[in-house]
């Protein structure tokens, strides 16, 4: 048996539940788990999460898909389907600020993630040694105003068939909409705030001068918005009258950690789904 995640979005009507509960169970599946959301009932958005098993002695990958294209096709819904001996592929882009591609080496090494890590790209070659002891290929991408373009595609290059998705893990060079239409998977990235609130160069500063009582940091997916992706996570900490600015970014540098790892977590198992500016992500 294989555990296969099924993701849905569709408008929201009565019967979506049998329905798709009564699919599975012609197909001989078991339903492991179901999680659903709607917006509205009335007219709303219904959004859904179903995991079960698939016996692919008794039904084919193939057959089950063209099947429920089928009835995809008569709710109206978007779907994605996710098999568990799929493992993916992530590609990280790093500068010189080394935490989170530590933590994400570190997961990855003691089986908590479970995708390959075929390559770690660098502006700076200050993550090189890192990188080498966990036996993973380093490439150094250096990155001017002069040369971004040729750079970009140098980049491209190198992930376009090698990843099926992108983490910026402190990468600090903006991805050009040219890149971004090119490469045409996912892309996470860890902002060091709490967003909407003080983007851009140097957010801790910002929030010291402003005297904030919570600094945070938020994952989420890169679009053509600077800053603007659909959020997936978010973490908080409190603001004493005494910290410095070194202490806001000591602090910081636990959430950037953890949000993005926690991302990462709900990317890999399937729980995301994305609603135009927002994400639904389920627990």
């Amino acid at each position: 048996m294989t555990r296969t995640v099924l993701l849905i979005q569709c408008p929201d009507k009565k019967g979506i539940v049998a329905r798709v509960s009564e699919f599975i169970f012609r197909h001989e599946c078991n339903i492991l788990t179901s999680d659903q959301h709607t917006t509205d009932p009335e007219g709303g958005r219904y959004f859904m999460r179903i995991v079960f098993a698939l016996e692919e002695d008794k039904v084919s990958r193939e057959t089950f898909e063209q099947d429920w294209a089928r009835v995809a096709e008569e709710l109206g819904a978007k779907w994605s389907i996710h098999y568990a001996t799929e493992t993916p592929r992530v590609g990280i882009l790093v500068s010189k600020q080394d935490h989170c591609l530590f933590d994400l080496l570190y997961r990855h090494r003691s089986g908590e993630f479970s995708v390959q890590i075929p390559l770690v790209i660098s502006n700076h070659e200050d993550c090189r040694d890192l990188v080498d002891r966990y036996g993973i290929p380093f490439h150094y991408v250096p990155v001017t105003p002069e040369t971004k373009l040729k750079a970009e595609q140098q980049v491209l290059d190198l992930v376009q068939e090698s990843t099926d998705f992108l983490v910026l893990a402190r990468y600090m060079r903006i991805l050009s909409d040219g890149f971004l239409a090119a490469y045409k998977k996912d892309i996470l990235n860890i902002h060091h705030s709490f967003l909407p609130s003080f983007k851009g160069a140097d957010p801790y500063r910002q929030a010291y001068d402003r005297g904030v009582k919570i600094i945070g940091a938020t994952a989420h997916f890169v679009t053509p918005a600077l800053d603007e992706g659909p959020i997936i996570e978010q973490m908080v900490e409190r603001v004493y009258y005494k910290d410095t600015v070194d202490d806001l970014k000591r602090k910081g540098r636990n959430l950037e950690k953890l949000a993005l790892a926690n991302a990462i977590h709900a990317y890999l198992d399937h729980r995301i789904i994305r609603d135009a500016q927002r994400t639904i992500v389920f627990q």
